[in-house]
C-alpha cells in the first residue's frame, strides 16, 4: 500500500496484507484509491481536495486521508474505534511526517456526538461492508456538524448504499466488488 498521488507519491504505508477480519481492517486498494482520486480531480467537482478540511470515517489505515493531505488538503480527522487501526493510523502518520495536519480520534463512528470545530468539506466513508453503519455514520455526522454544508462524501461500499435523507447522489462507480458512491450533503 502506498500514497498514488501528490508530494508524497510512493511513500509505502503499513503492510497489512490483505487486512485484518477482527479488527474490521479492509484497505481500499492502491486501483480503487486511484480511481477515486482521479474521479475526484476530474469529475467535474472543481478541485475538492485543494486546502480541504477532511474527514476519514472507519479511517483503518488512513490511506485515503493521508492521499488528500498529499495532494493539497489543508487537514485530515481519522475517526476509527479500532485499536489496530488506531496503531496504524499513527505509524501511517508519522511516515507522511503530518502529524501537525491531522487529529486522530478514537471513536465509533455511529456515535460521534457533537463536532467542537469546523466541519469538512471532504468526507471519506468505507464502512464494514454490508453492516448499514455507513448510513448510521453520516447521519450522525451531520446531526453532529462534523460536515460543511454542500461537503462532498465518498462512500465505499459493496452494495449500492441508502443515503440519509437530504443527500445528492452525483455519480456511482463500480471497481471490482467495490462501489463508489459520490454525494454532496445538504446545503
Amino acid at each position: 500500500m502506498r500514497i498514488i498521488g501528490g508530494s508524497r507519491r510512493g511513500l509505502h504505508l503499513a503492510d497489512v496484507g490483505i487486512g485484518d477480519a477482527s479488527a474490521h481492517l479492509r484497505p481500499t486498494s492502491d486501483r480503487v484509491r486511484e480511481a477515486i482520486f482521479n474521479l475526484l480531480i476530474n469529475g467535474g467537482y472543481g478541485n475538492p481536495i485543494a486546502n480541504a478540511r477532511v474527514l476519514d470515517l472507519f479511517a483503518g489505515t488512513g490511506a485515503l486521508g493521508l492521499e488528500a493531505l498529499s495532494r493539497g488538503a489543508a487537514h485530515a480527522s481519522f475517526i476509527d474505534d479500532s485499536k489496530a487501526a488506531q496503531a496504524l493510523l499513527r505509524s501511517n502518520i508519522d511516515k507522511m511526517q503530518a502529524k501537525d495536519a491531522t487529529t486522530v480520534l478514537r471513536l465509533d463512528a455511529t456515535r460521534l456526538g457533537p463536532n467542537r470545530g469546523p466541519g469538512s468539506d471532504l468526507i471519506f466513508l468505507d464502512p464494514p461492508y454490508g453492516k448499514a453503519m455507513g448510513e448510521a455514520a453520516l447521519s450522525v455526522a451531520l446531526a453532529g456538524s462534523w460536515l460543511a454544508p454542500g461537503a462532498l462524501v465518498i462512500w465505499e461500499e459493496n452494495t449500492p448504499p441508502l443515503p440519509p435523507s437530504g443527500f445528492t447522489q452525483l455519480d456511482r462507480r463500480k471497481y471490482g466488488d467495490t462501489i463508489v458512491t459520490v454525494l454532496t450533503a445538504p446545503q
